[in-house]
């Protein structure tokens, strides 16, 4: 990887981090658009002094460098933490809230008390908690683009693990997200349990698929 891409990553934490004690948090999720499965989300204080070189865009790394990735940012970071809300409680509440939940309960998870926490997104969920939302922001902060890769990588388990009950569906490969290849299984077989009733499938005369989702 690029060490200038790091490095920027790195400055721009910095440049938020007051004094020494000074603890910055990043957090971002993971399968807000999927058709099936979970939405993750993590939350990731990092050690300035023992960083993982290969720290990116989760978005933008290969599974083989993102896997590499999650391994050394658990044995070096401060800390981190994950939840998962899962599709029921999606249908229940819907995408954006449960993915507000996640990230709430990522943070009660985390263990220490962040002087400021870096959102990826529009929105700032955390609860009593100082904290910018930051849009691209696992583009732009160390930490974020940290809490995006412990997010992606444990959700990818999560999906892989459902391949072995539900196989025909091939979550292994898509992770549920709307393939076209994923979307014929669907109209050809229905849903699998895992599937997210919420979001509304609808099939035009020319055979588009429209996703409809939730408010």
């Amino acid at each position: 990887m690029d060490s200038s891409i790091l490095k920027n990553l790195v400055n721009f934490d910095k440049s938020l981090i007051e004094n020494d004690k000074f603890i910055l948090c990043g957090c971002d999720e993971s399968g807000r658009g999927p058709l099936a499965g979970p939405v993750v989300a993590a939350c990731v204080v990092l050690d300035y002094n023992n960083l993982p070189e290969n720290i990116n865009d989760s978005k933008k790394m290969s599974e083989k460098a993102r896997e590499k990735a999650f391994y050394e940012i658990r044995k070096r970071a401060i800390a981190y933490s994950v939840s998962l809300v899962d599709h029921n409680r999606i249908d229940e509440i819907n995408i954006l809230q449960a993915n507000f939940e996640a990230m709430n309960k990522a943070y009660s998870k985390l263990g220490i008390k962040p002087d400021l926490v870096l959102i990826d997104g529009r929105d700032a969920p955390i609860k009593n908690q100082k904290q910018i939302a930051l849009i691209k922001g696992d583009s732009k902060s160390a930490t974020v683009a940290a809490a995006s890769i412990i997010a992606k990588v444990v959700r990818d388990k999560v999906m892989r693990f459902y391949h072995n009950y539900y196989p025909e569906y091939g979550f292994d490969s898509h992770k549920g997200y709307g393939t076209k290849k994923h979307v014929e299984t669907i109209k050809r077989i229905g849903r699998s349990p895992i599937h997210r009733k919420s979001f509304k499938l609808q099939f035009e005369k020319d055979e588009q698929l429209l996703i409809k989702f939730p408010d």
